[in-house]
């Protein structure tokens, strides 16, 4: 478990937040699953919601500007000293500029860029704001991978904005570490020939998998396959009710000798 209380260093996933088309209906559904609670930042922040984790924020959530958008996902954000800076080397290793870099109140500093492979990912220059309070938690962000088609280019890109190092991981899977420069593992890159487009794929920690698979059935989301283990914990694939994917895992060291 881990309370943040200051800024991430560079290149850390740090925050993340959707755009859906019925507010009440994410609320109810992550309420149930995550038990999230939910604070309205007002008119002035434009209906932003925080997600609360025992009154911590740990991620965000809006309506969606356009009410018949596809493909909702979650967007995640990296951590950075210098937004503007970041936006420069992103477009310089191949990626591309959604929105430029922009500040937020007094929060902070944001940017959306695309990668080399043409996943979206955010850029975030924490002031007030810091990111998520809580991580490594049940109902808080425990690890980010990108899924892609092309993880060579993935590789390099990521290495030149955030001065990653890489390791793969030994196995029949196409799977990459990635590290800090001070050796902290902040992510993965999951190689996978057929996949059409690439995206960042969030996990979230439970106490139990099976059970909470169970809720996001019922709060109107489904499952994709069926749960498994592995030796990082037994995991989950699910979407929300808006098609939104993501992970649900219970790690290793908190799982019953019997599992």
């Amino acid at each position: 478990m881990s309370h943040v209380t200051t800024t991430q260093p560079e290149g850390t996933p740090t925050w993340l937040d959707m755009g859906v088309p019925d507010l009440e209906a994410a609320r109810r559904f992550y309420g149930d699953v995550l038990e999230w609670e939910f604070r309205d930042q007002g008119p002035e922040a434009g209906g932003y919601h925080l997600c609360l984790l025992r009154g911590e924020p740990v991620a965000g959530v809006m309506r969606a500007p356009d009410e018949g958008a596809a493909g909702i996902r979650w967007t995640v954000y990296f951590a950075t000293d210098d937004c503007d800076g970041a936006v420069k080397r992103a477009a310089d290793a191949g990626g591309g500029v959604v929105h430029q870099p922009m500040d937020v109140m007094e929060l902070g500093r944001m940017a959306i860029v695309t990668d080399a492979v043409g996943a979206p990912l955010g850029l975030w220059q924490g002031r007030t704001h810091i990111g998520a309070r809580l991580v490594n938690e049940p109902g808080a962000l425990v690890w980010n991978e990108l899924v892609t088609g092309d993880a060579d280019e993935a590789r390099e890109f990521y290495r030149n904005l955030f001065r990653y190092t890489t390791e793969p991981i030994a196995g029949e899977l196409d799977y990459t570490l990635l590290r800090r420069p001070d050796g902290h593992e902040v992510g993965g890159i999951h190689g996978e020939p057929d996949t059409v487009s690439s995206y960042w794929l969030s996990y979230f920690e439970v106490d139990d998998v099976d059970s909470t698979v169970r809720t996001v059935q019922t709060s109107g989301g489904s499952l994709e396959g069926d749960p498994w283990n592995s030796p990082y914990g037994r995991m989950a694939h699910v979407r929300d009710p808006f098609g939104a994917e993501f992970r649900l895992v219970r790690p290793p060291d908190r799982m019953p000798d019997s599992v």
